[in-house]
Parts: structure tokens; C-alpha cells; sequence
């Protein structure tokens, strides 16, 4: 047998093969200088996963790469796409089916290709039904990004020699409480949750679902578990905490919206809470059981009762995005109108300057 090294092809077996038996295959004179070369190809890759000896060796030859048409020898090009970041996403639920073997050639090959070029990162996407080619990618560098229902995104950044910038997946969650206010009677509604480890009041609530707007997420959490239904008002609170236990390893977001009760009878899920009712916001202060959190966001829905919530009302506007066909909701405080602004006199302005100017 003539071997040269890594370079070797199966195919260059200069003797003949006589009655050589593996699994269900039977190859009688298999002879790279045969007649019927293509042939021979075939059956000798199919002879590859039996010759444990020689696995490490590349299981297609230049040859092969140009004479059988059966063997991938690249990514195909539709699943290979570019992004302004100078890296490149490759989509094996796009590219055709690929066996372990000719992945980690293809592979290999791609990534000196694409350092030559001078590439920033590599993405792999892997259907869940592929995932027998992960290990073959981490022997070459890749580490999981993220994973989700029925794919994985593997990475591998290629420019050695700078930081890496690519940012981690999903570093905070985004939960949304509903603060259902009966104005005329001076009440919220209040829960408290089955399943939590403290025995505390709360308002319903829960994590946003993706392309969710908070509004809604507060109506859907409120309408779930309590069986009240409302409506949107306005955001009213932010609060970000990390290191939450039960949030993943991400940090958190929990945003108070206030919400106006179009019912009032209370039908809460008895899977998840535990007692439910409507609450003299009075009564909240003066209670234990109550959070530090729950007392200062029902603070603010008690100032809004008595002097309006114009001063506490965080709402949103619709604009049109910058990316074609998209829009998004700007939340922010109200901007003073025109007849809130039509006393302020040049002179004032001048004045305001002035002192803006002495202060620096």
C-alpha cells in the first residue's frame, strides 16, 4: 500500500483488494488504476468508517473533490451569509446535508479561507437535528452562543490578535407588573403568588413573551391570573436588578404599568395564586406583608389619585424605524406644549443662559 502522509486518498490503494469483508458490504478488486474509478470512489468511501486506523487521515482527495459529484466540498452558498460586523453566518439547516466527516474537512478549509480574508467572527447555526456536528466545530474553536427551541448558534472569533466584541446573548429578561388602580374607590389589585418562597403581597405580573409590548404583557399577566380585565394606561416604574435568583444567570427588568380595570369581579388562576383581592391603598401602607418595592409604587398610585398622575405618567408615541416597514413605541414624559411654553420671554431665556454660562 502507498501511503504519503495526510495527503493520502483512499483512493490510492495500488493493489487489489481481494474478498475483503465489512458490515454488509462485500468489495471484490477495488483498484484506484481500475477502469471504473467513479465506482470505486464510492465504495471505498463507503469503506471509511471501518478502517478505524486511518480515520485520522482526510476522507476526500483532490480527486474525489473534482470527479464525484456526491461529495460536498464547501458550505453551499445560500447559507452562507455576511454581516456588517466583517463575519459571516453559516446555516446548516440551509446548506445541504453534510456527514461528520466531510463537516470537519469543510470546516477546517473554510476557516483558513476566511482568516485569510481577514473575517472578524464566524457563526454557525445547528438545527437541533444536526447536533452530531457540534463536537467536530468545538475541536476546531467554537463555544455555544445560545441555544433555543430547535437550534444552536455556535462562534468562533477569528481575529486573535483584538478583543473580542461580540456581545453575550439576552443579558437581562423582562418581567411587567400591572397596576390595576380603582380610582373611584382608592384600591389596587393585589396577589399573593402560590409558588413564591415569600409570603408577601404583590401586583400580577409576569415575563414579557418576544415581540411582546409591555402593555400588553401586563394586561395578558393580570387577565391570567386574576381574571380581571383592563387596560393600558402608562409605564410608570423601572426597576434593573442582577444577580436575581431565578432569572437564568441574566439580569432583570421589571417594569410597573399602570392599568385601568374594565371588570371587577376577581377570578384568580388557582395554579398560581394563592389569595387575590382589591386592597385600600391606605391599608397597603400601614400592613406588613408588604415589600419595599410594593410600598413605594403604591406610594406613587396614591399621589396620582390625589393630584393626577400627569406628573407620574411615563406614555408612549408611535415612530417609524429607520429599517424599512418597521415601527416602535417611544416611551418617554410628556414634552411641555406650546401654551405651557408661551410665557417664557426672551429675557428669560437670555437670563437662563447667562446663569448656565456662570456655572461652568
Amino acid at each position: 500500500m502507498f501511503l504519503s502522509g495526510n495527503n493520502v486518498c483512499y483512493l490510492n490503494i495500488l493493489f487489489i483488494i481481494e474478498h475483503l469483508v465489512v458490515p454488509n458490504i462485500l468489495v471484490f478488486k477495488v483498484n484506484y488504476l481500475g477502469l471504473n474509478e467513479e465506482k470505486n470512489c464510492v465504495i471505498n468511501m463507503r469503506l471509511l468508517p471501518a478502517i478505524g486506523s486511518l480515520r485520522r487521515l482526510p476522507s476526500v482527495c483532490s480527486w474525489c473533490r473534482n470527479s464525484h459529484t456526491d461529495i460536498h466540498t464547501s458550505f453551499s452558498p445560500d447559507s452562507v451569509t455576511k454581516d456588517k460586523y466583517n463575519g459571516l453566518t453559516v446555516d446548516l439547516n440551509i446548506s445541504h446535508s453534510l456527514t461528520s466527516e466531510e463537516f470537519r474537512t469543510i470546516l477546517s478549509d473554510s476557516i483558513q479561507k476566511w482568516r485569510n480574508q481577514g473575517r472578524s467572527a464566524i457563526w454557525i447555526k445547528v438545527p437541533i437535528l444536526q447536533s452530531h456536528l457540534i463536537p467536530e466545530a468545538a475541536n476546531q474553536g467554537f463555544e455555544f452562543h445560545h441555544a433555543e427551541h430547535h437550534h444552536s448558534l455556535l462562534k468562533l472569533w477569528l481575529q486573535e490578535d483584538k478583543e473580542d466584541l461580540t456581545p453575550r446573548f439576552a443579558t437581562h429578561q423582562v418581567g411587567v407588573s400591572g397596576l390595576v388602580i380603582r380610582e373611584d374607590t382608592g384600591q389596587v389589585l393585589a396577589i399573593q403568588d402560590r409558588n413564591s418562597q415569600f409570603n408577601l403581597w404583590k401586583f400580577p405580573g409576569g415575563l414579557s413573551n418576544l415581540e411582546e409590548d409591555i402593555g400588553d404583557t401586563a394586561v395578558r399577566e393580570v387577565f391570567e391570573e386574576t381574571g380581571i380585565k383592563s387596560e393600558f394606561l402608562s409605564m410608570l416604574a423601572l426597576r434593573q436588578q442582577h444577580k436575581q435568583p431565578g432569572a437564568f444567570g441574566r439580569s432583570d427588568i421589571f417594569i410597573v404599568c399602570r392599568l385601568r380595570p374594565l371588570t371587577f369581579d376577581i377570578r384568580p388562576c388557582s395554579r398560581e395564586i394563592k389569595a387575590c383581592q382589591w386592597m385600600d391603598i391606605a391599608e397597603v401602607q400601614k400592613r406588613s406583608g408588604f415589600s419595599a418595592f410594593m410600598r413605594k409604587v403604591t406610594g406613587m398610585a396614591m399621589y396620582g389619585i390625589q393630584h393626577g398622575f400627569q406628573d407620574l405618567d411615563i406614555k408612549y408615541e408611535e415612530m417609524e424605524s429607520v429599517y424599512k416597514g418597521l415601527r416602535y413605541k417611544l416611551y418617554h414624559r410628556p414634552v411641555p406644549s406650546d401654551t405651557q411654553t408661551r410665557g417664557i420671554t426672551r429675557r428669560d431665556s437670555i437670563n437662563a443662559g447667562r446663569a448656565l454660562l456662570k456655572f461652568r
